[in-house]
């Protein structure tokens, strides 16, 4: 087996056991490791595959505490979002899209290790404005995480809450992301080659998350992953 795919299948498994985890990290992982093993057009179109397995596989353990209404408005406004976002990535040269990509990687994990504490927002026009940001950054990069992240945490959800309307937002996200690439003919036979082998590791990395997170501590690991991402996303900028 080439060893590009195996490093892809472990990045795979690494997405899926964070975001199983924490609730969220599947394309901030793999878009950090990716594009250097594959570059960002192949990477962004894998990740819309695994992004919908893994989501939706979490959103059925978390399903109970979803509160579709919260996110509906987020959610609307990404679709505006998305076409946007995989039409600048086909347009702009792949050094700008790697080194805007690497700036909202660091960008989101030192706002989260650093741990700011912004006020309440509890106005639609914040939900339309996270949602746009969110589906422009999940067409071009699949990263639509880090604004909806942010909003999230400023509505105070309570933990339960907060991973579902998550899990519910990137799913939803996520399928518009793949209608807009297969739209696009992104989905290159290359690129199925990797889901199909990618599927055994993503499986496990699931399988991993939801069996230890009563036994590690999320919040430490979420630290480990962010600086990690910053790392990596400094990396792609410079």
């Amino acid at each position: 087996m080439d060893v590009t795919v195996v490093l892809v299948g472990a990045v795979l498994f690494l997405a899926a056991f964070t975001q199983s985890l924490s609730g969220f990290g599947v394309a901030l992982v793999s878009m950090a490791l990716l594009p250097g093993l594959l570059g960002i057009q192949t990477s962004t179109a894998l990740v819309a595959l695994v992004s919908v397995v893994v989501d939706l596989a979490v959103l059925l353990r978390y399903r109970e505490s979803l509160d579709l209404r919260a996110v509906k408005p987020v959610v609307l406004a990404s679709i505006i979002g998305v076409p946007i976002g995989v039409f600048l990535l086909r347009r702009l040269d792949e050094r700008i899209t790697l080194s805007v990509l690497g700036v909202v990687l660091a960008g989101y994990a030192l706002y989260a290790l650093v741990g700011f504490r912004l006020p309440e927002l509890t106005g639609r026009a914040w939900a339309y404005a996270a949602g746009f940001l969110g589906g422009v950054l999940g067409g071009a990069y699949n990263t639509s995480g880090p604004p909806v992240i942010i909003y999230a945490s400023c509505r105070r959800w309570p933990p339960k809450i907060f991973k579902s309307n998550l899990q519910g937002f990137f799913l939803l996200n996520s399928i518009v992301v793949l209608i807009s690439h297969a739209v696009g003919g992104s989905f290159t036979p290359a690129v199925w080659q990797l889901f199909r082998f990618g599927l055994p590791p993503i499986a496990l990395g699931l399988l991993a998350g939801m069996s230890l997170d009563r036994w590690l501590n999320p919040l430490t690991f979420r630290r480990v992953v962010q600086v990690l991402l910053i790392v990596m996303g400094l990396r792609m900028v410079f």
